[in-house]
């Protein structure tokens, strides 16, 4: 298995867009923007160098969480599987860089953020309860949410 796996530091650099797949998988892509910062000992100075731009795609439930998480600007870490692809568009060869990601959070190093545990549901986990009426006499029945039941 010959992977090629990679972190990138960077700054999302346009807004999530989040789809499903014909197969009801959930997706979320978005550009990151990765700076080389370096410094220049004749300027005395950090500087910056040139941008690297891939397109980061996520995958099920981090799809669900990076679009809930990540804003445009934000700075991130991403790591995932480096895909570099050589297409002919138009009588144009174009090169593609993608990640796809298996782990994607804030730079702390930049600003703090807080983590909320995404709670996923389990069907098979659920027993449902009938309706009954209203307590405050509205008479109106509703179905109460279901109750968590252990593992068989």
């Amino acid at each position: 298995m010959n992977e090629t796996m990679v972190t990138i530091v960077g700054n999302a650099a346009t807004d999530v867009r989040y789809s499903t797949t014909s197969a009801g998988v959930p997706l979320a892509s978005f550009r990151l923007a990765s700076t080389e910062r370096r410094y220049d000992r004749q300027q005395g100075a950090w500087v910056d160098g040139e941008t690297s731009f891939v397109t980061v795609w996520a995958w099920r439930w981090m799809a669900e969480n990076v679009v809930s998480s990540v804003s445009k600007g934000d700075p991130l870490l991403v790591a995932g599987k480096l895909r570099v692809r050589e297409r002919e568009q138009d009588g144009k060869r174009t090169v593609t860089v993608d990640i796809d990601a298996w782990a994607l959070g804030h730079d702390l190093s930049r600003g703090t953020s807080a983590f909320r545990r995404a709670v996923r549901a389990r069907p098979e986990l659920v027993e449902q309860q009938p309706s009954w009426e209203r307590a405050d006499g509205g008479g109106a029945a509703v179905v109460p949410p279901g109750r968590v039941v252990a593992p068989v």
